[in-house]
């Protein structure tokens, strides 16, 4: 019979070992007081639902991401959760059921059947935050913002912002009379670049809708392309215009907040197409093939939960996040050794330093010092139990 080994791990499921899991956790209450600070509560959502309830609103990638179980109670198909944003906005659609503002935040593991990239691991630890009941470019503002303070928290160096408006392409295919077949072929061809198809797929429509589609394509750079669209869109449908003007506030306010960040604006960038209903917003450093972050609008995601609010909001990859970031998060201190001994007051001593924060490891009956990671040691002189440095 063939050895098992039980100790390895499915790709890309790994374990976190000290101290490493120390400087993760260290990151995550860091970045919860930082969310605390900005006025967003934290939820804590389960790991598995019901599938209809994990998938609403999310399209196909979701749901190629989900590993799915059969319920042994109710014989219905669960998931475990491979993104929280759903289960959040299930939690204010129709669990907190709020008017007006809220502002919430999560942080806990997610699971996916597919990983993101053939590099990136299936087990993250999804962070993340959403406003919703505002549909104002000041909560897009707000979530941007509240993104890059995490990553300067977390001193993550060479951040670049890119930012995009699902809104522009899906006004102008409306406009157009695009059928869904030749949408979605369309949408495929722009995020290739594809110039000649988009050239091809849109050679029956009117010349000025045709032109504006196929302009989509080209306008990506710097700010300066918030211009160059405001005169190539000029004769757009409101709803298109209302959308560049959007990004040129966002834009605005940005450079106001972080004038030393690069932003980087794509039009033709439909990330999230089937799920975002307006900005769209992803954070890259150097050397990195993916975003190390990303979010954006979706107004609809509520609706199947009983109450379709303004929602916006982005999320990350806790563990990513502490890879990437040069904050100083410590490594555990060394700690005070405290003898084996049944005396009453040392073990109100020990007790005493570990209320006031410091680390004490007594030892068991029976164990030495030898290999153990203190630097001093508790001794009883004339009865009385004091902290002194452990000699070299």
């Amino acid at each position: 019979m063939a050895t098992i080994d039980r100790w390895l791990l499915p790709d890309g499921i790994e374990e976190v070992l000290p101290p490493e899991a120390a400087r993760i956790e260290t990151a995550r209450r860091r970045v919860l007081d930082l969310f605390h600070g900005w006025g967003y509560e934290l939820v804590i959502t389960p790991h598995v639902e019901f599938l209809e309830s994990l998938l609403t609103g999310a399209g196909q990638d979701l749901d190629l991401k989900t590993f799915k179980i059969t319920d042994p109670l109710s014989g219905r198909q669960m998931g475990f959760r491979a993104d929280i944003t759903p289960q959040v906005a299930r939690v204010d659609s129709h669990t907190l059921r709020r008017e007006g503002p809220s502002r919430l935040c999560y942080v806990g593991s997610v699971l996916h059947a597919r990983p993101r990239a053939l590099s990136t691991s299936r087990s993250p630890i999804q962070l993340g935050a959403e406003l919703y009941g505002d549909g104002g470019v000041s909560a897009d503002i707000e979530v941007i913002s509240l993104l890059l303070e995490m990553l300067e928290l977390a001193e993550v160096a060479n951040v670049h912002m890119d930012l995009g408006h699902v809104g522009v392409y899906r006004g102008l295919a409306r406009a157009a009379g695009l059928s869904g077949d030749v949408e979605q072929r369309l949408f495929d061809a722009l995020q290739r670049k594809a110039v000649d198809e988009v050239h091809e797929l849109t050679a029956g429509l009117p010349e000025s809708l045709a032109k504006m589609l196929q302009a989509l394509a080209s306008l990506c750079g710097g700010r300066e392309v918030l211009q160059a669209a405001r005169e190539v869109l000029a004769q757009a449908p409101d709803d298109v215009r209302m959308a560049l003007e959007s990004l040129e506030r966002i834009a605005a306010a940005l450079a106001q907040r972080f004038p030393r960040l690069p932003l980087y604006f794509d039009l033709g960038e439909l990330r999230g197409y089937h799920y975002h209903t307006g900005v769209v917003f992803a954070a890259f450093v150097p050397g990195v093939g993916q975003s190390i972050a990303q979010g954006g609008r979706y107004d609809d995601i509520g609706a199947d939960f009983g109450r379709a609010r303004p929602a916006t909001g982005f999320s990350t990859d806790l563990k990513t996040l502490v890879t990437l970031g040069q904050a100083e998060l410590g490594e555990p201190s060394l700690a005070i050794w405290a003898p084996f001994d049944a005396d009453p007051s040392l073990w109100n001593e020990v007790r005493r330093l570990r209320g006031e924060g410091r680390r004490v490891l007594q030892a068991l009956e029976g164990q030495a010092l030898d290999g153990v990671a203190c630097d001093r040691q508790l001794i009883n002189e004339g009865g009385a139990w004091r902290v002194v440095p452990l000699a070299p």
